[in-house]
């Protein structure tokens, strides 16, 4: 057996203890859920696999060491798409040889049992097998990209993506994270292709034939879903980091595109191995480039080869922006963080998903903060935040830990309550013990659980140990229970010198004001304008805070609580007049708490004009970034009432095109990065406005070709949306004749946003046919119902046959109700509902039920609040 060798590799990698590594199952691990019998654990597997890409198909051998805890006459494993020729099990040690066994497989349960003449006694042996499986089109299992280049023709790429559950497309396996393995990995690829997997190549064979036999160096134990191969016409760029091999691989000529990003993974490896306290511990980091994209992520973790979307990864000089930049910086600061949380240690399951994402969002967050503090990206923190709770604020919400069950389920656990709520919780609970105590208990958490799996209460205990106090109370209440806080300002009194406020906390809910409100313990820091912070820990429901001086009082001061922050009409007035002069960070909280209570009936609508009239025309960017938003969801509302909406919009363009005046078209010497990004926010928000000057300009650089690569996507996006039949069909040519992957995925997905709905219509059409490619045409369908819900729904289930070729099927529960969810037209919920009673499983509707939610609140908002905004706007405007 290879177990010991590979233990001892990754010992002396990680920097950590034989017995850490090797240490068996806790007992902990033996309760993890599983849809699996529980009698059969794997140890290693030997995978060799021989892609067939012009047939879409492979043939694959495995061995796999496993141990028998107690006797049984059979073996199940997960399989899926697979044919078996043989399978045989024999002793790890000793020549006896079981007879063949009678081979069963269920599609429906996604796997295979093997069942045998009689009972495998307990003890170690090795099952091995011979079968072959299917190369898919979309991002599941092992998967083809076709793709143009510029010089060289089509060419396809294979890939694979396992998580959640799809390792079983590729390999026979435990595919569930607490059956972690090693994997050693062959494969026989064309010999002029390069192949990719965790580790580094151990050895090369060239077999004849235009063939090659690569073999891969043993990897540490892991969860199947980590494993990775990739295959294509691939070049190579790397650095070092702190003694790690740092490599991207791209598609043949665009290394040049990914100097940002090696530059990254530089500086972000070293930032982490100081971070954890514990040194990455593979000998290599790839990330690799892939053509394409899909619905429902845009890079994954794979332990040592990272996949990434070129999207995500690459920086293209003819169409790049400096939003793209970003992205790809936190992309890769998001998977770096993985490699420890996530991949070193693993969730026990499904359940404890945030421990991965929630975490890894919260530590990118905070590595872009600190490695590019002139991108000013800690006031995203209020945008994350307020991500989350547009989620969290609806009946289907669900507890950061949730139960799940089924492959679907888990599936649709990767939502903005798993990311936003859990990196929002953990920013809550880093600022209430203090960020160095925080450090101490992930350290200790991670040296803790090294190659094993874990629950949130194992993270919760080393943080309780760290700062000396339960903090797992605040965790639990935030984690094991759904929604958002509701705190009250019921009283403010100023003596001395000093202001005392009287708090109540609620909770805070879009569609049932009625609710009985759960608690929480709530950690509250407030401050009067110009005053030092104080803070306290708001349980039972009260509570009172006494805060120096006697200005203005701000709750939620620096905007680290999730929460939202009620104030009585006096007290907001008060802020409005000082609004200039809060911190910027608070601008964006007090704005977004002041739109959501409105917009949920607490206050006023309107107050959250008021605030932005009193915005000063220098106040950071990503307030009017925020404002830009608010104007255009605003506007939305309004579709399909053009006098209402000409009102609103006159008032919009009157705050905003001042602003984009000063910013202008063009960038400036020097100009700050979040300028550059406001610049096309504005451009977007005045064309969507219906500004014409705007979309002149923009129609008139289009046509001249004097498009900066900063500023073309804004322009494309502008004369897309307003295109006619003649611009859409230039715009057509264009993404048929380009060659560039990045660029070509982003003309056809633009091709679907007209607001014209026959032009819409011939995209829908123009989706399913290969002209798009397989993975954009899901994309272009996406792209078109964030102008016309209806039409987009409506298309995709009509076609549902067609359109699920570019879906991947554990996903399907989520695209077609997420392409109705914007909807304003509550006859579509019966459509939604039927839809849902046909195919989707009645333990998987958690997607179909919410855009129902949003749909019944944007009707709401529609019908009870927009007549305070067009008070508001008569009175004003």
């Amino acid at each position: 057996m290879r177990t010991p060798l590979v233990s001892a590799i990754a010992f002396a990698l990680a920097g950590l203890s034989l017995a850490t590594v090797a240490a068996p199952v806790t007992d902990a691990n033996q309760l993890a859920t599983t849809q699996l019998p529980r009698t059969v654990r794997p140890t290693h597997y030997d995978v060799s696999i021989a892609p067939h890409a012009d047939k879409l198909a492979f043939d694959g051998t495995v061995s796999i060491a496993i141990d028998v805890l107690e006797p049984t006459p059979s073996i199940t494993l997960n399989a899926m798409n697979m044919d078996f020729a043989k399978v045989a099990l024999a002793p790890a040690k000793g020549k006896a040889v079981f007879a063949a066994p009678k081979v069963a497989v269920d599609e429906n349960a996604q796997t295979a049992t093997f069942t045998f003449d009689h009972a495998i006694p307990a003890g170690s042996y090795v099952l091995t097998m011979s079968y072959t499986g299917k190369i898919g089109t979309q991002a599941n299992g092992l998967f083809a990209i076709d793709y143009d280049t510029k010089s060289d023709g089509k060419k396809r790429a294979l890939y694979t993506q396992f998580e959640n559950s799809d390792a079983r497309r590729f390999i026979p396996s435990w595919d569930e994270p607490a059956y972690k393995a090693t994997f050693t990995l062959k494969a026989t690829v064309p010999a002029k292709q390069m192949a990719v997997s965790n580790m580094p190549v151990a050895k090369r064979k060239d077999l004849g034939n235009g063939l090659a036999e690569v073999t891969f160096q043993p990897s540490p134990k892991m969860s199947t879903y980590l494993l990775f191969f990739g295959l294509g016409d691939f070049d190579r760029a790397t650095t070092k980091s702190d003694g790690v091999e740092i490599g991207v691989i791209t598609q043949k000529g665009l290394t040049s595109q990914a100097q940002f990003t090696l530059e990254t993974g530089k500086a972000v490896l070293q930032e982490y191995n100081a971070y954890f306290g514990v040194p990455y511990p593979l000998p290599k980091l790839d990330n690799i480039a892939s053509p394409g994209q899909s619905q429902f992520f845009s890079a994954m973790e794979n332990w040592g080869a990272i996949y990434t979307f070129e999207y995500a990864l690459l920086l293209d000089p003819t169409i790049s922006t400096q939003s793209d930049k970003q992205e790809v910086f936190n992309t890769a600061a998001h998977e770096m963080a993985h490699q420890w949380f996530g991949d070193l240690v693993t969730m026990r399951w499904w359940d404890d998903l945030w421990l991965n994402e929630g975490f890894a969002s919260w530590l990118a967050s905070r590595t872009t903060e600190r490695l590019h503090p002139e991108w000013h990206t800690n006031l995203e923190a209020v945008f994350i935040r307020e991500g989350a709770m547009s989620r969290d604020a609806v009946a289907t919400t669900h507890p950061v830990v949730q139960h799940v069950e089924t492959v679907e389920q888990a599936s649709q656990a990767f939502d903005s309550i798993t990311y936003a709520k859990g990196e929002s919780v953990i920013r809550m609970l880093e600022a209430y013990v203090g960020a160095d105590t925080w450090q101490k208990g992930v350290q200790a958490y991670i040296k803790a659980h090294a190659y094993s799996n874990t629950v949130s209460d194992d993270l919760w205990k080393e943080i309780d140990a760290a700062a000396g106090k339960p903090v797992s109370t605040i965790a639990h209440d935030f984690t094991l229970q759904p929604g958002i806080p509701l705190v009250r300002v019921e009283s403010v009194s100023c003596a001395n010198g000093s202001t005392t406020l009287k708090l109540s906390q609620g909770e805070f809910t879009r569609d049932r004001p009625d609710k009985k409100p759960l608690a929480w313990h709530v950690p509250v820091i407030a401050k009067t304008l110009g005053g030092a912070p104080a803070s306290t820990l708001l349980q039972d429901g009260s509570g009172t805070l006494t805060v120096a001086g006697c200005a203005p009082v701000l709750v939620n001061a620096g905007q680290t609580g999730y929460y939202r922050t009620l104030y009585a009409p006096a007290q907001i007035k008060a802020l409005q007049g000082v609004f200039a002069k809060l911190d910027p960070i608070d601008q964006l909280g007090v704005t977004a708490d002041v739109w959501a209570l409105g917009m949920g009936g607490l206050q006023p609508a309107s107050d959250v004009l008021d605030l932005i009239k009193a915005t000063p025309l220098d106040a950071t960017p990503l307030l009017w970034d925020g404002i830009a938003s608010d104007f255009s969801t605003l506007d939305d509302y309004y579709e399909g009432d053009a006098k209402r909406q000409a009102a609103l919009r006159k008032y919009a363009i009157s705050r905003l095109a001042p602003k984009f005046e000063q910013v202008g078209w063009d960038a400036k010497p020097g100009e700050d990065a979040p300028v550059a990004i406001l610049r096309a926010q504005l451009i977007g928000t005045l064309s969507h406005l219906g500004d014409a000057k705007v979309i002149a300009e923009a129609r008139r650089r289009y046509e001249t070709d004097s498009m900066p690569p900063e500023l073309r996507k804004s322009i494309l996006a502008v004369v897309a949306a307003h295109a006619d039949a003649a611009t859409w069909d230039k715009l057509h040519e264009a993404a048929k004749a380009e060659k560039t992957p990045l660029v070509k995925d982003r003309l056809y997905a633009l091709l679907a946003t007209p607001e014209d709905e026959a032009l819409t219509k011939r995209a829908l059409e123009l989706a399913l046919t290969d002209e798009p490619g397989a993975t954009n045409s899901a994309g272009m369908i996406s792209a078109a119902a964030r102008k016309h819900p209806e039409l987009a729904f409506d298309f995709a289930v009509a076609h549902k046959d067609a359109v699920d070729k570019f879906v991947d099927s554990t996903s399907a529960s989520r695209y077609y109700p997420m392409l109705a969810g914007g909807s304003l037209d509550l006859a579509t919920i019966d459509k939604i509902k039927a839809f849902a009673d046909k195919y989707i499983a009645p333990t998987s509707r958690r997607d179909a039920e919410t855009s129902i939610a949003n749909i019944r609140y944007r009707a709401m908002v529609r019908k009870e609040r927009l007549p305070a905004v067009d008070a508001w706007l008569k009175k004003n405007g």
